[in-house]
């Protein structure tokens, strides 16, 4: 069953969420889902809010957010994200083009 989590971050700017994507990317920067590090995700999304930062993701399951969590870790760790839980709820419908 497809996840959608969501990662408020107070205080968290854009070059930090970029300097975490060129990490877990490995520099080659996260154009398409394609070139996430797992497989499983079908959504993402980031905007920068008044108060920080705000990461909309779906997955296909709990297990791929689980192991893109397992990558993404160590990364949020180096640029200083605050130790933040995602929210994660089951999607009730998930539509995509």
């Amino acid at each position: 069953m497809a996840v959608v989590t969501v990662l408020e971050a107070p205080g968290v700017t854009q070059a930090q969420y970029d300097r975490c994507v060129e990490i877990i990317s490995k520099g080659k920067g996260l154009k398409s889902l394609a070139d996430w590090p797992v497989p499983g995700i079908l959504m993402h999304s980031a905007s920068v809010t008044p108060t920080g930062l705000r990461v909309v993701d779906v997955w296909e399951s709990e297990a791929a957010f689980q192991a893109f969590g397992a990558v993404l870790g160590p990364a949020l760790k180096e640029v200083n994200f605050p130790d933040v839980a995602p929210q994660v709820t089951p999607a009730y419908k998930f539509i995509k083009a």
